[in-house]
C-alpha cells in the first residue's frame, strides 16, 4: 500500500507503523509496543480484543478471542495471524465488542466472532471462529448485484458497512440498524433506506447506537426543471392540487411507507408579544414530549389503498416531521398551547414496530376531519377544510407579530429521484395509508405549502448559503448555516420562520406554471421588513475542487438514546437515521462512537462530544450531555484524530512542537485486574482531557484508536526528517485554517452585525469589503479542505504523489492571487481606514481582538495598519508552503521525479509569495500617493484596481515645448498614463499607448515619443536613467494591460515570458474624444501604432456602427455599416467595400425606406454600375433600375422596370432623368423607340402597337403625339400629316390617307426596316460593366494597360477570395473550390498560339467564367443579370429580338477584346492559328469543338465564348425567338401533326423518297421486324432521336453538330440497306431528311433555325455545316407550305 521512500531507507519496519497500546492515564502507565515483522497500517480495538492490518494486506488478532476453538487459552498475548485471509489483500479492519470484520481490495467483506445476534451477517451459526466471506446483495437491481464495500464498523450486536456507492448497509439486532423492521436478528445485510440517495462518508458503531457522516446534498444541477412530481418507486403523484375559491389546496398525502423521524426540534425562537405565549421565551431547551399510543401502521395489501395502490413499499423514505414551534419547556410548569402549537404526540417503538408519529391535530375531535368510509376522495369534506383553513389563516396573522425571524429549517429535496423527501410544511403525516386512515394526511394549507416548499428547496440549494452562508447581522454564522441549509427529513411548519417564507415567496412568484393562484395571506407577508443579509461570495464554490474532501457535512445518528448518545437533546431511541441539527455547518470531518458516547471532529480541529459522561469521557462538564458540546482543551491545541472506547476518549492533537501529542479523558484504569463492580463505579476519572506524559517518547503518532478500556496509537519514527516534515505541513495547514476561522468569527462576524457599517464605508468600499470577505471565504474553504486532506493523508498512505497542494497548485495560487487583489483594492480605496471607526465601535478603543489576531509585533501602530497587516497574513502562509515543500524535497534524491515535483511546486509558491508582496507594496505606494494627491482629481482617478507605477512630481519628466508657467505632472498607473495640469487632467489608456525613445545622437535630449490614437507628444527626461526608467515602466505596464492581467501582473511562476517591448500591432478598445468624424465613438479591434488597422468595430453614440477592416485609421476593405433612421424606425445598412474611410467598390445598401441598391460606390456615392430596387417587399418591388450611375445619379445607359405601370424603359439617362435615345415596351404590347428629353418622350420616335399599327413622327410627352408623322395600319394603309393627342384615346389629325397598290410594296418594306434605328446602339450599352472589369484588371480604359499587372490583379482577387472562403467554407461548394484551385495556374506559352494552347486558353476561360471571384466570371455574371433584367417580363417583346441578338454579339466582341488583352498572342477575330491543320480538331469533353472545312483553326469570339455565355442567356433569348416566329411555327406545327398521322411507308411515298431508300427491316427493342404498311415511327428511328436533341443544346455550334450527326445516322442506315458505297445527291437526300424532320416533331423549329442563323460562326457558313443547315432550313419552309402541294 505504501511506496518505499526513495531516500535510502532499506527496511522501514523498524521505523514505520509501530503499534503501542495502554490503559488509563496515570503517570505510571507505559505503552507496550506490539511487536510485528511489518509496519501496522491500521489498528481496530474492540471491547477485549483488537484487529491489526499490516503492510502487505495481512491481518492479525490480539486480546481475548473466545471464538477461536483450537486455542489453549482464549487470551492471545501475541498477535495471531488470521491465516484464512492470507490469500486476500485486506484494506480495512474493524472490531466490535465480540466480533470483527475486514474489507478486501476488491470490495469483499469477511466477518468472524460472536454471531448470536446476527452481527456477522451469517445465518444459522452462533459463533464464527475464522474470517468468513459475507456477501452484500442489492436485490433491487435487476439482476441482483453484489455490492462493493469500502469500510465496515462493528458495534455490540450490529454491524454497518459503507458501500462503494456511499450507501449504508446494516445487519444484526436492535433499532440501531436503522432498518424498517421489527424482526431481529437481521441475518442478511440490508440497505438503510433512510440514507438512500445521500453520499455517506463514514460510519461508526457504538454499543447500541450508530453514527454516519454524510455529505450535504449538492445544489440541484438544473434548477430550472421543476422538482419531480412522482414518487420514484410507486409512481404516484406526490402532489395533487385542487382549486378552492381564493386559494389552492395542494395535497402531498403520498407517503412511501418507510420511516418516520422522532425528534423534538431544538428551538431557537424567542417569543415576545401576546401574553399567552410570553412564558415560552424563557426556556430554550427541549424536553421529551409526552408519549401517546401510536396509530396503526399496517399497510393494506388490498388494491383499495388510496395513495399507493401498488402497495409495493418503495425504497425512498418519506420522513414525516414534527412542527418547529414545539413547546420548549424544561421547567415543569404547564404551558397552555395555542391550537397550532400543540405538543406533538410521539410513539415509542412498541413491541418492535416501526415508530410512527400521529398527525398533529389542530381540530379537537379527529373524527370531524376523517374521510367517510365509502368516499374515495382523499380529501376531507369541504366544510372541515374551510373551517381549518380559516382558523389557520387567522392564527397565522397573530403569529406575524410574535415570531422572530430565526427558526425555520426549510426542507430541501435532492434532485436525485431516489431521494425525494416530501416536504409538507404543515402536517407530519401518519404512516398509515388505509382508505380510512387519517384524512389529515391530505389536508394542506393554501399555496404556502408543498409545491412552494419544493421550489424553495430547489432554489435554496443554489444560494450561497451552502458555501459560507449569508452572514446576517444578529446571528452566529453556524446558527445561520444551520437554519439556512435545508434539512432532510425535517418538515417545516408553514407557520415557522416568516422571513424565510418571504424570500421564498418572491422566488416562487417568479416561477410560472407551479402555482395557479397565490393566497392573499402569503402576499401580505412579503411586504414586511426583512433582515439585512450580506452575500459573501459572488458564486457557489464547486464542491469538487479537484480531489479535496467536502466540508459541507452532517452527522446522522440512530439507535438507543437512553444516555443521550444520539445528540438530539433527548433520551429517546430513533429507529431511523436522524440528522444531528446542532452539528450542521460545523464542518465535521470524522465521527467516533464509544460504547455510550459519541465524538465528532471538525475541520477547525475541535471535538464535539455527547452521550454518557459518567467517567468524564466527554472531556467537558457541560449539561445536558444529550446535545453536542466542545471538549475543554486549552487554546492552541488542535485535535486531528479521535478514538472512543468503553468509558474513555483518546485525542491526537498538535501542540506547540511539531510532534503530535495525546490527550485522554475518561476513567482511570487500575493496574490490578481484579476490580470489583463497585470500584469500577467509583474509580477516578478526568474532569477534562489530560495530556499523556509519555506521548513524546512514542515518536510521530499518525492515528489513534480506542475500545473497551484499551488505547492504541500508531507511530512512525522520523526517518531523514520526512515524517516530521509531513506532520509539520499538515499541522501548519490546520493552524492556518483555525486562524482564518477565527478572523471570520471574531472579527468579521461582529463587524457585519453593525448596522452603521455600510454607511461608514460608503458604497464602493462596502462592495470591496464584501468582495474581500467572499475571497477570504473562498481561501478559508480551500484551506479547510486542504487541511482535512492532509490530515487523512497522514492517516493513510504517505506517498507525496497524492498531495493536492502539488497536483493542483494552480488552484491555490489563483485563490491567493484573487484574495490579494481584493485586499489591495480595499486598501487603495482607503477601505481599511474607513473600517477603523466601526472596529472601535465593536471592539472598544483598544480593539485588542484585532491586535491579537494580527500577530503584529510592532507596538503602537495605527489600527488601520494593524488591519492591513492582519489581512495580508495569508501571504506568509505561502512562504510556509514553499519552506515545507523544500524540506520534504530534501528527503528525496535529487534525480528523482518526486524531488523535481516538490522543487517545482516550492518555487511556484515562493515566487507567488514574492509577487504578492510586490503587489502589496504597489497597493501601499498607491494609497500613500492618493493621500498626497490634490483632492479634486482623486475622486475621478481613484479606482480600486488602479495601482501607481511611477510619477513625475520630482520634475524628472516634462513636456516638450510646454509653456513657461505650465505645470505638467505625469502619473503612470497600471492601466493609464495621466497627464495632469493645474485643474485638468487627461487619461491615456495604456492599451492604446505607443512609446518609443528618440535617439539622442544629434539632439542631445533624452526624449520619449508617446503616441495615442488622437495625440502624440514628446516627453523629456532629466537624465538617461530617468528616460530608461520611464520607457521600461511604460512598456511593461502596456504589456501587462494588453495581456489582460490587469494589476495582477504576471506571477513569475506561470512561465509567461515577458517581452521587452509591447507589440506595435495589438487588439484594444478606445473611445475617441476629439476626432471630428469619430467623436465619442468607441472602436474595438486591431491597432497599429496609434491607428485602427485590421478588423474592428466602431460604435457611435447615435447608434451608428461600422464592423469591418481598417487601414491607417480609416475604414478600408470589406465593412458593414448601419445607420439608424429614427423617422422610419429602421436603419440604413451598407455591406461592401470601403477605401480611405468611404464606401468605394462593390456593395449593397439597404435603405431604411426599403430600397436596396447593389452595385458600385465611389466616395460614399453610387457610382458605376448598379441596381436599385424600390418598394417595401423585394419580391413585389414596384420598380427596379439597373444601369450606370454617376455621382449618386442615374447617368448613361440603364433599364428601368416600372412594375406598377407595367412599363420598361431601356435607354439613356442624365441626372436621374430619361434623356436621349431609348426603347419603351409595355405589358400591353406597345413598343416605342425614339428620343427622350427632360424625362419625357420628346422628339422623333416610332410607336408600334400589338397589331402592328405604327406611328412614326414627333412626340411631346409620354405616349402623346404632337407634330408631323405617318400612321400606318396593319394592312399597309397609311396617313401622313400632323397629329396630336394621347395614343389609345382619340387622335386629332390633319393629313392625307394613302391606300398602297399591290405594286407599291417598296414603301411597306421601308417602314419595316426602320426599327432599332432610334434605339441605343448595342455597343453603347452596359459600358460601365465592362469598364469595371477593365478597372479590376488594372486598366483605366479598355485596352490601356499592362498584361502582367492584369494577371497580378487576378491573382490578388483570387487569393483574397480564397482566404475569405477559408474563413467561412460554407459559402462555396466543393466543385467551386476545385475551380478556384485550378485557376491559380495561369496558361503560359511562348510564341504563336497553337491549337493546343488555344484549347488550354479555352478551358481556362470556361473555368474563369464559372466563378464570380474571377474578374471575367464577375463580368459574365453581371452581363447575365442585366440581360435577363432587360428581356424578361415586360421586356419579352418580339420587337426586341434584333436588339437582343445584337447585344449578345456586342458582348462577344467586347469580352473577346478582354481575352486578347490577357492573351496578347491570340490572333484577332477570324485569324488563323499557327499550326498546320490536323485531321480532326482535338475534341474537348463537352463536345464543343467545331467540325468545319478547316477544323478549329480559325479563331472566333463566338467559338471561344458562346459556349460560356449562351447557356446562361438562353431562356430569355429563346423566348424572344419563339414570340417572333409564333405565327410561322403554328403553321409548321399544324402541318407536322397532320403528316405524322401517316404510317412510315405512306409518308415516305408521299414525300417522294426513292423506293431503294425505304427500310425493309427495323430493329424494335432489339428484335428485327419487317416493315409493314402499318408500321409507324420505326423507320430512321435513330436519326429521328438524334435530331430531337437539337432542343437540348444551347450554342449554334452544338446544334449544328446535332444536325451533322443526324445526317450521319441517315447515311449509316442507307449504307446498310444498299450494301455498297454511294454518294448522296441533294434530290435523294432532301426527302429522306424531310421525313426525319417531320418524325422528330420539334415544336419550335423555326426559333431554332433563326437562332442558329443569327449566331452562327461566320467562318462556318460556307462549309459542310453550312450546307446541312441550309437543308434543315429548307425542310422547315417546305413543311410550312406542304399543304399547298
Amino acid at each position: 500500500m505504501e511506496k518505499q521512500m526513495s531516500c535510502g531507507e532499506e527496511d522501514g519496519s523498524g521505523e514505520r507503523g509501530l503499534l503501542h497500546t495502554w490503559r488509563g492515564y496515570s503517570y505510571s502507565t507505559t505503552p507496550e509496543r506490539v511487536l510485528l515483522s511489518r509496519p501496522v497500517l491500521q489498528a481496530a480495538v474492540g471491547a477485549r480484543h483488537g484487529v491489526l492490518l499490516v503492510e502487505g494486506g495481512q491481518v492479525y488478532s490480539f486480546g481475548e478471542l473466545p471464538w477461536k476453538q483450537n486455542q489453549t487459552s482464549s487470551v492471545a498475548t501475541e498477535p495471531v495471524l488470521e491465516a484464512v485471509l492470507s490469500e486476500q489483500r485486506v484494506v480495512f479492519v474493524a472490531a466490535g465488542s465480540v466480533h470483527s470484520g475486514v474489507v478486501t481490495e476488491d470490495g469483499g467483506m469477511h466477518m468472524w466472532g460472536e454471531n448470536t445476534h446476527g452481527q456477522c451477517g451469517l445465518s444459522g451459526l452462533s459463533v464464527i471462529p475464522n474470517p468468513t466471506p459475507v456477501g452484500v446483495l442489492d436485490s433491487e437491481a435487476t439482476p441482483p448485484q453484489t455490492v462493493k464495500i469500502l469500510e465496515v464498523a462493528c458495534g455490540d450486536q450490529h454491524t454497518l458497512a459503507l458501500s462503494a456507492k456511499h450507501e449504508v448497509w446494516a445487519w444484526g439486532s436492535g433499532c440501531q440498524l436503522g432498518l424498517n423492521t421489527s424482526t431481529f436478528p437481521v441475518w442478511k445485510p440490508q440497505k438503510v433506506e433512510h440514507l438512500a440517495g445521500r453520499h455517506v462518508l463514514q460510519v461508526a458503531c457504538g454499543a447500541a447506537h450508530s453514527l454516519a457522516l454524510v455529505r450535504c446534498l449538492p445544489p440541484p444541477q438544473e434548477p430550472r426543471n421543476p422538482p419531480q412530481d412522482k414518487c420514484g418507486q410507486c409512481h404516484q403523484m406526490l402532489y395533487t392540487m385542487t382549486d378552492k375559491e381564493d386559494h389552492v389546496i395542494i395535497s402531498d398525502g403520498h407517503h412511501c411507507p418507510v420511516g418516520v423521524e422522532l425528534d423534538s426540534g431544538e428551538t431557537t425562537s424567542a417569543f415576545e408579544g401576546s401574553p399567552d405565549q410570553s412564558s415560552r421565551g424563557k426556556q430554550s431547551k427541549s424536553f421529551p414530549t409526552e408519549l401517546v399510543p401510536s396509530m396503526p401502521t399496517q399497510i393494506p395489501k388490498s388494491p383499495t389503498s388510496i395513495t399507493n395502490p401498488e402497495s409495493t413499499p418503495p425504497p425512498e423514505s418519506k420522513p414525516a416531521s414534527e412542527p418547529q414551534n414545539e413547546v420548549p419547556a424544561s421547567s415543569q410548569e404547564p404551558v397552555e398551547p395555542a391550537i397550532e402549537d400543540s405538543a406533538e404526540p410521539e410513539a415509542p417503538p412498541t413491541n418492535g414496530e416501526a415508530c410512527v408519529e400521529a398527525s398533529e391535530t389542530s381540530i379537537p375531535e379527529p373524527d370531524s376531519c376523517r374521510a367517510t368510509g365509502g368516499k374515495s376522495s382523499p380529501y376531507p369534506d369541504e366544510q372541515a377544510v374551510k373551517a381549518y383553513l380559516k382558523r389557520l389563516s387567522d392564527h397565522a396573522l397573530s403569529e406575524h407579530t410574535t415570531k422572530t425571524p430565526s427558526t425555520l429549517h426549510s426542507a430541501q429535496l435532492s434532485s436525485d429521484c431516489a431521494d425525494r423527501f416530501t416536504s409538507d410544511p404543515l402536517i407530519p403525516v401518519a404512516q398509515s395509508v388505509t382508505p380510512m386512515g387519517s384524512a389529515l394526511n391530505n389536508l394542506v394549507v393554501s399555496c404556502a405549502s408543498a409545491v412552494g416548499e419544493r421550489v424553495v428547496s430547489t432554489y435554496e440549494a443554489l444560494s450561497l448559503r451552502k458555501v459560507i452562508g449569508y452572514w446576517v447581522p444578529g446571528e452566529r454564522v453556524e446558527e445561520r448555516l444551520r437554519q439556512e441549509e435545508p434539512v432532510q427529513g425535517k418538515k417545516s411548519s408553514s407557520l415557522g420562520d416568516i422571513r424565510e417564507e418571504e424570500a421564498e415567496l418572491s422566488r416562487r412568484l417568479s416561477l410560472p406554471g407551479l402555482l395557479s393562484q397565490v393566497s392573499p395571506r402569503l402576499l401580505r407577508r412579503t411586504s414586511r421588513h426583512r433582515a439585512r443579509a450580506i452575500p459573501l461570495a459572488p458564486g457557489g464554490i464547486p464542491e469538487a475542487d479537484a480531489h479535496l474532501p467536502s466540508l459541507q457535512t452532517e452527522v446522522w445518528s440512530w439507535g438507543c438514546g437512553q444516555e443521550g448518545q444520539l445528540g438530539h437533546g433527548d433520551l429517546l431511541p430513533r429507529p431511523q437515521p436522524v440528522c444531528v441539527k446542532s452539528l450542521k455547518g460545523k464542518e465535521v470531518l470524522r465521527v467516533a462512537a464509544g460504547a455510550h458516547h459519541s465524538l465528532a471532529l471538525t475541520a477547525q480541529s475541535q471535538v464535539f462530544s455527547w452521550g454518557c459522561n459518567t467517567s468524564g469521557q466527554l472531556g467537558h462538564m457541560e449539561s445536558p450531555t444529550t446535545l453536542p458540546h466542545l471538549t475543554k482543551l486549552s487554546d492552541g491545541i488542535r485535535v486531528w484524530d479521535i478514538g472512543a472506547g468503553q468509558q474513555h476518549t483518546l485525542l491526537l492533537a498538535d501542540g506547540d512542537c511539531i510532534q503530535p501529542i495525546l490527550y485522554y479523558s475518561g476513567q482511570q484504569v487500575k493496574e490490578v485486574m481484579e476490580q470489583t463492580e463497585e470500584e469500577v463505579q467509583t474509580g477516578e476519572y478526568t474532569q477534562q482531557p489530560v495530556l499523556l506524559p509519555f506521548c513524546m517518547n512514542l515518536g510521530y503518532v499518525s492515528s489513534v484508536g480506542a475500545g473497551g478500556q484499551t488505547c492504541a496509537a500508531l507511530t512512525d519514527r522520523n526517518v531523514m526528517g520526512f515524517i516530521a516534515s509531513l506532520h509539520e505541513l499538515a499541522a501548519a495547514e490546520r493552524k492556518f485554517y483555525c486562524k482564518l476561522s477565527n478572523i471570520n468569527s471574531l472579527l468579521l462576524q461582529p463587524l457585519l452585525k453593525l448596522d452603521s457599517l455600510s454607511s461608514a464605508l460608503g458604497q464602493s468600499s462596502a462592495g470591496l469589503l464584501q468582495n474581500l470577505i467572499g475571497r477570504l471565504g473562498r481561501l478559508s474553504q480551500l484551506t479547510g479542505q486542504n487541511s482535512a486532506s492532509l490530515t487523512s493523508f497522514l492517516r493513510r498512505s504517505r506517498d507525496i504523489r497524492g498531495l493536492v497542494i502539488l497536483d493542483d497548485a494552480h488552484l491555490f495560487l489563483d485563490t491567493y492571487s484573487e484574495y490579494c487583489s481584493a485586499v489591495g483594492d480595499l486598501l487603495v480605496m482607503g477601505g481599511f481606514q474607513a473600517v477603523v471607526k466601526p472596529c472601535h465601535d465593536v471592539f472598544g478603543k483598544g480593539a485588542e481582538v484585532v491586535q491579537k489576531l494580527s500577530e503584529c509585533s510592532e507596538e503602537g501602530l495605527p489600527l488601520a495598519d494593524v488591519l492591513v497587516h492582519l489581512f495580508y497574513l495569508p501571504i506568509k502562509h505561502l512562504h510556509e508552503y514553499g519552506r515545507l515543500l523544500l524540506k520534504l524535497a530534501t528527503c528525496y534524491e535529487v534525480s528523482s521525479v518526486d524531488y523535481q515535483k516538490l522543487q517545482d511546486a516550492c518555487s511556484k509558491y515562493e515566487s507567488m509569495a514574492l509577487h504578492l508582496k510586490r503587489r502589496r507594496k504597489e497597493a501601499e505606494y498607491t494609497l500613500h500617493f492618493w493621500k498626497s494627491f490634490p483632492g479634486k482629481m482623486t475622486d475621478s482617478l481613484r479606482k480600486p484596481s488602479r495601482r501607481l507605477i511611477c510619477e513625475s512630481s520630482n520634475k524628472a519628466l516634462t513636456l516638450q515645448n510646454a509653456g513657461r508657467f505650465s505645470v505638467n505632472w505625469f502619473i503612470l498607473f497600471n492601466d493609464a498614463l495621466v497627464h495632469a495640469q493645474f485643474s485638468t487632467h487627461h487619461v491615456f489608456p495604456l492599451a492604446t499607448l505607443w512609446v518609443e525613445p528618440i535617439s539622442e545622437e544629434n539632439t542631445g535630449i533624452y526624449g520619449l515619443k508617446v503616441t495615442s490614437p488622437e495625440e502624440s507628444f514628446t516627453l523629456l527626461a532629466s537624465c538617461p536613467a530617468e528616460k530608461a526608467k520611464w520607457l521600461r515602466s511604460i512598456n511593461q505596464a502596456v504589456e501587462q494591460a494588453l495581456s489582460g492581467l490587469g494589476h495582477d501582473g504576471i506571477p513569475p511562476s506561470t512561465g509567461v515570458v515577458q517581452r521587452a517591448d509591447p507589440p506595435i500591432s495589438r487588439t484594444a478598445s478606445y473611445t475617441f474624444y476629439k476626432d471630428s468624424r469619430l467623436k465619442e465613438a468607441m472602436y474595438e479591434g486591431r491597432w497599429v501604432s496609434g491607428k485602427p488597422n485590421g478588423r474592428g468595430v466602431v460604435k457611435w453614440p447615435d447608434e451608428r456602427m461600422y464592423t469591418g477592416t481598417f487601414k491607417n485609421g480609416l475604414e478600408d476593405g470589406f465593412g458593414d455599416y448601419v445607420v439608424p433612421n429614427k423617422n422610419l424606425n429602421s436603419c440604413d445598412h451598407y455591406q461592401g467595400q470601403w477605401k480611405d474611410g468611404k464606401m468605394h467598390g462593390f456593395g449593397t445598401f439597404r435603405y431604411a425606406s426599403g430600397e436596396i441598391y447593389e452595385g458600385s460606390f465611389q466616395d460614399n456615392m453610387r457610382h458605376g454600375h448598379g441596381m436599385l430596387r424600390s418598394g417595401k417587399l423585394n419580391s413585389t418591388s414596384p420598380s427596379v433600375f439597373i444601369g450606370q450611375w454617376q455621382y449618386d445619379k442615374k447617368s448613361g445607359y440603364g433599364v428601368f422596370d416600372d412594375i406598377t405601370r407595367g412599363e420598361k424603359y431601356m435607354g439613356m439617362w442624365l441626372d436621374d432623368q430619361r434623356q436621349g435615345n431609348a426603347v419603351v415596351v409595355t405589358q400591353f404590347g406597345l413598343y416605342y423607340e425614339g428620343a427622350f428629353s427632360n424625362n419625357k418622350m420628346m422628339g422623333n420616335g416610332v410607336l408600334l402597337s400589338e397589331d402592328d399599327t405604327t406611328f412614326e413622327g414627333e412626340f411631346s410627352e409620354d405616349w402623346t403625339l404632337n407634330g408631323k408623322g405617318v400612321l400606318t395600319m396593319p394592312n399597309g394603309d397609311y396617313i401622313e400629316g400632323s397629329f396630336s393627342g394621347v395614343w389609345g384615346t382619340g387622335l386629332k389629325m390633319s393629313g392625307s390617307y394613302y391606300k398602297p397598290s399591290l405594286y407599291d410594296s417598296d414603301k411597306e418594306k421601308a417602314h419595316a426596316l426602320k426599327l432599332g434605328r432610334l434605339a441605343v446602339h448595342s455597343e453603347e450599352k452596359w459600358k460601365a460593366v465592362f469598364l469595371e472589369c477593365w478597372n479590376r484588371l488594372g486598366c483605366d480604359s479598355p485596352g490601356q494597360g499592362q498584361t502582367t499587372i492584369a494577371w497580378d490583379n487576378i491573382a490578388v482577387a483570387l487569393t483574397a477570395n480564397r482566404r475569405q472562403q477559408r474563413d467561412s467554407p460554407e459559402l462555396l461548394s466543393r466543385s467551386h473550390h476545385k475551380t478556384l484551385e485550378s485557376l491559380e495556374f495561369i496558361p503560359q506559352h511562348v510564341g504563336p498560339v497553337t491549337l493546343e494552347v488555344y484549347h488550354t486558353i479555352r478551358r481556362y476561360l470556361v473555368k474563369a467564367c464559372d466563378t464570380p471571384l474571377h474578374p471575367l466570371g464577375r463580368l459574365v455574371e453581371t452581363l447575365v443579370s442585366v440581360y435577363r433584367m432587360t428581356y424578361v417580363g415586360v421586356g419579352a417583346n418580339r420587337r426586341l429580338l434584333p436588339q437582343a441578338v445584337s447585344e449578345i454579339k456586342s458582348y462577344l466582341s467586347r469580352i473577346f477584346q478582354l481575352v486578347r488583352f490577357l492573351f496578347p498572342d491570340l490572333p484577332e477575330e477570324g485569324g488563323s492559328l499557327a499550326d498546320p491543320p490536323k485531321e480532326k480538331g482535338g475534341s474537348d469533353p463537352a463536345g464543343k469543338q467545331l467540325e468545319s472545312p478547316k477544323p478549329g483553326c480559325v479563331v472566333s469570339s463566338s467559338a471561344l465564348l458562346l459556349p460560356v455565355l449562351l447557356p446562361r442567356l438562353y431562356p430569355p433569348l429563346f423566348t424572344l425567338y419563339a414570340l417572333e416566329k409564333e405565327k410561322e411555327d403554328d403553321v409548321y406545327w399544324e402541318c407536322v401533326l397532320r403528316l405524322n398521322k401517316q404510317p412510315d411507308l405512306a409518308l415516305l411515298a408521299f414525300l417522294g423518297v426513292q423506293q431503294k431508300f425505304w427500310p425493309v427491316t427495323v430493329t424494335v427493342h432489339g428484335e428485327k421486324q419487317q416493315v409493314l404498311s402499318s408500321t409507324k415511327d420505326a423507320c430512321f428511328a435513330s436519326a429521328v432521336e438524334t435530331l430531337q436533341q437539337i432542343s437540348t443544346t444551347f450554342t449554334p455550334s452544338d446544334k449544328l453538330q446535332v444536325i451533322q450527326l443526324t445526317f450521319e445516322e441517315i447515311t449509316q442506315e442507307v449504307l446498310a440497306l444498299l450494301k455498297q458505297d454511294f454518294l448522296w445527291s441533294m434530290d435523294d437526300l432532301f426527302p429522306v431528311f424531310l421525313f426525319v424532320v417531320l418524325r422528330a416533331r420539334i415544336r419550335n423549329l423555326g426559333s431554332e433555325v433563326s437562332l442558329i442563323e443569327d449566331l452562327m460562326d461566320p467562318c462556318v457558313q460556307h462549309g459542310e455545316h453550312g450546307i446541312m443547315f441550309t437543308t434543315l432550313k429548307a425542310c422547315y419552309y417546305q413543311i410550312q407550305h406542304e399543304k399547298i402541294t
